[in-house]
């Protein structure tokens, strides 16, 4: 049998100028990895830090971590960066990684941030939950649980991912007054045919954006995981222009 080899963090050192990428609630940093291969070849020092709870075969892991925790991780990141030698960063992140990014951008002086179909608003059309469930469900049932012994398991995981999302929406909340002191550039994707994200809420996001410089691009025909779905190279040169555009090191 082969053994399954799990998702690890990443880290392609390049060049002088340093790209921080952070993966979506229930994935790992193989949710940007192409995109990391990607800017790598453009000369960019790339790292993709791995979430506490994630990257496991059991996606109820995710459970066991908090939103300080993910919040702690990126940070850890980032320090890593700049303990290599990387004065300036720029910060993406796909879904919840994006909503950390900006985060980030709020409280640390990042040169750039962006987010790829990132839950920035709290608006509703917001389905995480409801996807969730059913792929613990169907993981479990391929486990050979009985549909008895699964409901019984999926009260108080609802009850945890309940807890979860709340604390989730109240760091958006909470950052929302923030967005609009933000100066650093900002990139934001959104996928015209998001299945978990209302697409709005990037719109209500790039509004919110007052002083920033704003690169808004829509993919018609992408769903969430738009790093990975029919527009990915588009948005991988969308994104890399973005940072050529940038002010590094005074240049």
């Amino acid at each position: 049998m082969v053994k399954k080899t799990l998702p690890q963090p990443f880290f392609f050192e390049k060049g002088p100028r340093a790209v921080l990428l952070m993966h979506a609630y229930n994935g790992s940093p193989n949710d940007v990895r192409m995109m990391g291969r990607a800017l790598e070849k453009e000369n960019y020092t790339v790292y993709a830090p791995l979430f506490k709870g994630h990257g496991t075969l059991n996606p109820e892991d995710v459970l066991t971590a908090t939103l300080s925790d993910w919040i702690q991780d990126a940070k850890e990141a980032l320090d890593f960066l700049t303990e290599k030698g990387y004065q300036q960063v720029a910060v993406f992140g796909l879904s919840l990684g994006g909503l950390i990014a900006t985060h980030i951008m709020t409280t640390y002086p990042v040169l750039a941030g962006g987010t790829f179909n990132s839950p920035t608003i709290n608006y509703e059309g917001f389905n995480l939950r409801s996807a969730f469930l059913q792929y613990v469900r169907y993981v479990k049932q391929v486990a050979g649980q009985t549909n008895e012994v699964v409901a019984i398991e999926m009260v108080q995981i609802e009850e945890k991912l309940d807890q979860q999302l709340a604390a989730i929406s109240e760091l958006v909340s909470s950052m929302q007054p923030a967005y609009r002191e933000i100066t650093q550039p900002i990139f934001i994707a959104q996928s015209g045919q998001d299945n978990l994200i209302n697409p709005q809420v990037a719109v209500k996001f790039k509004e919110e954006l007052v002083k920033a410089k704003i690169d808004f691009k829509w993919y018609e025909n992408s769903t969430h995981v738009i790093t990975v779905g029919v527009d990915k190279r588009e948005l991988e040169k969308d994104v890399i222009y973005f940072l050529s555009d940038l002010n590094w090191n005074g240049e």
